[in-house]
C-alpha cells in the first residue's frame, strides 16, 4: 500500500509538472498569430505591439532571482499558488478590459509570474527526481512545447470562430485552471523546496569562481540569449510573414502550429540522441544548418516551400533550447556552480531573447521589408555557428 501511494504521489507530481509547464508559453505565443490584428484594430507600430512579447522575456531573465527569495519567504506551496493564479487571473483580464495599456501591464506581470515559476519547478525536478531529472525535464520542456503549439495553433481558430482577438487572447486562462487544481491536489503530498540559508549560500558563492569571470561562461550566455531571440523571432513574426506572402490567418496559424508540434516531440527526442551520441558540435550544427534552411524556405513566399521550412524549424526549435540548458550542467563540477552559470546563461540570455525580437520589429516599422527581418534571423543563426565552433564538444 505505501509503494502504490508513493508510486501514485509520484505520478501526481510529474502531471502536474507537466500541468504547470502548460502554462510557461501560451500567453507569449498566442500574440503571434494576432501581432497584424492587434496592431490594425489598436492603431500601432509594429515596435509596440511586439512589446507584447518582448515584456515577458525580458521579466524572465530580469525577475528569475525572486524565486529563491519568495520560497524562502512565503515557501512553495503559496509562492507557486500565487504565480499560477496571476497567470490566470491576468491571461483573463485580457478578454474583459481592452486597449494596449492593459496588454502591456498583462504581459508585464505574466512575465514575472514565468520568471518565478520557471527555477521553482526545476529545483522541484531536481530535489524531488534526483536520478530521473533528464527524464523530468523532457516532461518539462514536452509540457511547454504543447502550451506552445496549441496556443499558436488554435488562436486563429478562435478569433475566426468569434471575431474577438481578447477572447483569443484571454481562452488560454483555462491552461491555469488546470495548472491550479493539479497544484492543490499535488500539495497534499507536502512537496517542498529545501534552501540553504542565506549565510550558508554566501560562504559557498565566496569559495566558488564567479561565473562573470569565465569566457566560457559568457559563451554560453551570448548562445542562450540568440536561441532565446531566434526562438521568439520566429514564434512572433512567422505569421505576419505568411500573411504577407499571401496566406490567410488560419493557414498561418496552422503553419506555426505545425512547427511547434514538431518541436514538443524534438525537445525530447534530440537530446537523448545528444547523450547516446555525444558529439555537441555536430548536433548542433545539424539543427542550426536546418534553420537556416528553413529561413531560406519561408525567404521565397512559396506557400509549399513554406510548409517544408516549417517542418525544418521544428529541429532547432526543439533542441537548441534543451541543449542549451545542458551546457552548464557538462561543463561544472558541482550543484552550486551549475545553478550559478546557469543563473548568469538565462539572465542575459532572455533579455537578449526579448531585445533581439523587438529589433526586428523597429527595423520592419522603418523599412515595411521583410528582407531586413530575415537577415537578421539569418544573422542570429550565423553567430550560433560561429558560437558552436568556440564552445566546443562536451568537457570531458
Amino acid at each position: 500500500m505505501t509503494k502504490q501511494l508513493h508510486r501514485r504521489n509520484t505520478v501526481l507530481m510529474i502531471f502536474t509538472i507537466f500541468a504547470l509547464s502548460i502554462n510557461m508559453r501560451p500567453a507569449i505565443t498566442s500574440i503571434g498569430p494576432m501581432l497584424d490584428t492587434i496592431r490594425e484594430q489598436l492603431s500601432l507600430s509594429n515596435a509596440q505591439v511586439s512589446l507584447l512579447t518582448a515584456i515577458p522575456v525580458i521579466c524572465m531573465g530580469v525577475f528569475a532571482t525572486l524565486a529563491p527569495f519568495l520560497n524562502r519567504k512565503y515557501g512553495l506551496y503559496r509562492t507557486m499558488l500565487t504565480m499560477i493564479l496571476l497567470v490566470g487571473i491576468v491571461t483573463a483580464l485580457r478578454g474583459f478590459i481592452p486597449g494596449f495599456p492593459v496588454l502591456i501591464g498583462t504581459a508585464f506581470l505574466i512575465g514575472i509570474a514565468i520568471a518565478v515559476m520557471g527555477p521553482l519547478l526545476s529545483a522541484m525536478i531536481k530535489q524531488n527526481f534526483p536520478d530521473r531529472a533528464a527524464s523530468i525535464i523532457g516532461v518539462y520542456s514536452f509540457g511547454m512545447g504543447v502550451g506552445s503549439a496549441t496556443s499558436a495553433g488554435l488562436t486563429a481558430v478562435f478569433f475566426e470562430a468569434t471575431g474577438s482577438y481578447l477572447f483569443a487572447l484571454s481562452i488560454w486562462s483555462v491552461l491555469a485552471l488546470i495548472g491550479l487544481v493539479a497544484w492543490l491536489f499535488a500539495m497534499r503530498a507536502q512537496i517542498t523546496v529545501q534552501q540553504l540559508p542565506p549565510v550558508v549560500v554566501k560562504n559557498q558563492r565566496e569559495k566558488m569562481k564567479s561565473p562573470w569571470k569565465s569566457r566560457k561562461a559568457w559563451l554560453f550566455l551570448l548562445f542562450f540569449g540568440l536561441q532565446s531571440s531566434a526562438f521568439f523571432s520566429i514564434i512572433t513574426w512567422l505569421a505576419p510573414i505568411a500573411m504577407a506572402a499571401g496566406m490567410t490567418l488560419l493557414q498561418a496559424g496552422t503553419l506555426l502550429s505545425i512547427m511547434t508540434t514538431i518541436q514538443i516531440f524534438l525537445n525530447i527526442l534530440l537530446p537523448q540522441l545528444m547523450q547516446q551520441f555525444p558529439a555537441r558540435k555536430f548536433w548542433l550544427l545539424f539543427m542550426l544548418l536546418a534553420g537556416m534552411l528553413s529561413l531560406g524556405l519561408f525567404w521565397t513566399g512559396n506557400h509549399s516551400l513554406m510548409w517544408i521550412g516549417a517542418v525544418l524549424m521544428g529541429i532547432p526549435l526543439g533542441g537548441l533550447f534543451p541543449v542549451a540548458l545542458l551546457l552548464p550542467l557538462d561543463e561544472t563540477e558541482t550543484a552550486e556552480e551549475a545553478g550559478a552559470w546557469t543563473a548568469m546563461m538565462q539572465t542575459g540570455g532572455f533579455i537578449m531573447g526579448g531585445l533581439l525580437p523587438l529589433l526586428i520589429a523597429l527595423v520592419y516599422d522603418w523599412t515595411a521589408n521583410h528582407t531586413y527581418t530575415f537577415s537578421i534571423m539569418v544573422g542570429l543563426y550565423v553567430l550560433m555557428v560561429v558560437l558552436t565552433f568556440l564552445i566546443g564538444d562536451k568537457k570531458e
